[in-house]
This record gives structure tokens, sequence and C-alpha cells, in this order.
């Protein structure tokens, strides 16, 4: 079975989320924004980390990103029902 590694950030906006990845565009560092700005608080204090995990652990919409979309890209902003992310897979498997 497929297996990855995703990091995320989690916000209550859509302009919020905007903003941020302008920032990483500019070169700011993902996980310091994620421990600034993520709402999900367990994975904030590790840089947005979810650590390993397969397909059907996360909501739809997440996995897509993580499973389809290229690795070590910012993708997003992704709506679920908790708000915006912004995505990272490190690796897939």
């Amino acid at each position: 079975m497929a297996t990855a590694n995703a990091r995320h950030i989690l916000v209550k906006t859509k302009e919020e989320a905007e903003e941020i990845k302008q920032q990483l565009a500019n070169g700011k560092d993902f996980a310091m924004l994620a421990k600034k700005h993520s709402l999900c608080k367990s994975s904030a204090k590790k840089g947005g980390d979810l650590g390993e995990f397969g397909p059907g652990k996360m909501l739809k919409a997440f996995d897509n990103v993580v499973f389809k979309k290229p690795v070590l890209k910012v993708h997003g902003p992704v709506k679920t029902k908790f708000g915006y992310h912004l995505i990272e897979t490190i690796y897939r498997s």
C-alpha cells in the first residue's frame, strides 16, 4: 500500500492561506509559518508535519493532493470542513 509523509498549514480563510502561500513563495520557512499560523496545534508544534499515513486516513480533498500532486511543492489552498490547508507532500512511496 502506498504511504506518504506530508505537512500542512491550516487557517480559517482562503485569503489568509493565499497570503501565507505568497510568503512561502518569497522564501519564508514552511515550518516556521506552520508554528506561527496553523490552527492544527498538534502538527503546528512539529512544523506542520503530519507523519506517515496511507490513503483514506485524511479527508478526500487532502488525499487528492498528497497522493496525486507533485511532491515537494506547496499546493492549495485546499478547502475542507476544517478550513483551508496549504499542503506539501515530503515523500510518497
